[in-house]
């Protein structure tokens, strides 16, 4: 007797076109999971290149990681992920972090972490970007597009059309999505539903999520790469502080697979920063500055120093669940603030989201 052919959607499950909007760690884990499973998917970003805050910025004395510093690595889902970018992760010796007063004076050192300190080279945002490089050489990574509105398909109401601008945007009107995730900050997730005039039950979820904002200062000294002067300051090379204006300090050039450069970045304290968040940027460069010096002693003039400022840094209050997904209108919400502030928590919030909608 003669078997019967399986077709192939008998045995897969019928494609759809997933929009996930933002590129950083949250957005492309989800992306990738839906694209491994077979759907088609396209990534829409603000800026220039994927990462969000997983982010580094290159200058002619080196790359700043003005975001995320490090990240550890508690679940093996992600571990598992990051052995797919082998070579480009590596520990980084900061296990033991120094914490300062005021004066920048030792008061105590945190005990060994049983969790290493991992950093990705040459820089934080290399991990999200190769980990996108196949959606962008797939065409499905669409950057400098900025999702402004959400809507529905003229020609096929129950599906989802986006509008966009920006540089890379082309057609402003992309349509016929049968989801959309919001891998973008709780903030933003909330605004873009309320000027579509979504009224979603996500609003309620999004509305209880609290992030604070994070100035951060770069200083990069070429003067301290001479044969008799291996570094400047404190010879730690990372540590919390108790000053009214910097939280953390970390020395970039002590990184593995950076520039010899001695450069720092220095994250204000999230009370500091909401207070001054508006602030000129010049003004607030000085101020860090002025506190710079006095917590490691590094009196020199950096010949290279910028802020940087980020609206949406660390979550002080999360969602509590790993995403938010209403299923009624085939709308998601996934990032770090959903479990808290963790480069971890954004892939696992990514990587459930994907599996919510699969």
């Amino acid at each position: 007797m003669k078997k019967k052919s399986r077709t192939a959607s008998s045995e897969t499950p019928a494609q759809r076109h997933i929009a996930v909007v933002g590129a950083g760690i949250a957005g492309i884990a989800c992306a990738r999971t839906l694209a491994q499973a077979g759907h088609q998917v396209t990534v829409f970003e603000k800026n220039h290149g994927a990462g969000g805050r997983m982010a580094t910025l290159d200058t002619e004395y080196g790359g700043f990681d003005h975001g995320t510093q490090y990240f550890t690595v508690r679940d093996t889902r992600f571990e598992k992920a990051l052995a797919t970018a082998s070579g480009l992760v590596r520990p980084w010796s900061a296990n033991t972090v120094r914490i300062l007063d005021e004066l920048g004076r030792v008061v105590a050192s945190s005990p060994p972490s049983k969790e290493a300190h991992w950093v990705a080279t040459p820089g934080m945002n290399a991990l999200v970007r190769q980990w996108a490089q196949p959606l962008a050489d797939g065409g499905q990574l669409m950057l400098e597009t900025e999702v402004i509105r959400l809507e529905a398909d003229k020609l096929h109401p129950q599906r989802w059309q986006l509008q966009t601008e920006g540089p890379g945007a082309g057609n402003p009107i992309h349509s016929g999505f049968d989801a959309v995730v919001l891998a973008v900050p709780s903030l933003q997730a909330y605004n873009l539903l309320l000027n579509s005039k979504q009224d979603s039950p996500l609003l309620e979820a999004l509305a209880g999520v609290r992030v604070a904002p994070c100035w951060s200062l770069m200083v990069a000294f070429p003067q301290a790469v001479q044969p008799t002067l291996a570094y400047l300051g404190p010879q730690w090379n990372a540590a919390r502080s108790t000053h009214h204006r910097i939280a953390w300090l970390a020395r970039e050039s002590s990184k593995p697979g950076r520039s010899p450069i001695e450069r720092w970045t220095v994250q204000a304290s999230p009370e500091w920063s909401q207070r001054h968040l508006e602030d000129d940027a010049e003004r607030v460069k000085a101020k860090l500055l002025k506190a710079f010096t006095e917590v490691t002693g590094i009196r020199a003039e950096p010949p290279y120093a910028e802020v940087h400022r980020w609206r949406h840094a660390q979550t002080t209050e999360p969602l509590g669940k790993s995403h938010a997904w209403d299923r009624k209108s085939r709308i998601g919400a996934c990032g770090d603030w959903c479990l808290g502030h963790r480069v971890e928590d954004g892939f696992l919030s990514g990587l459930e989201m994907a599996l919510a909608i699969l």
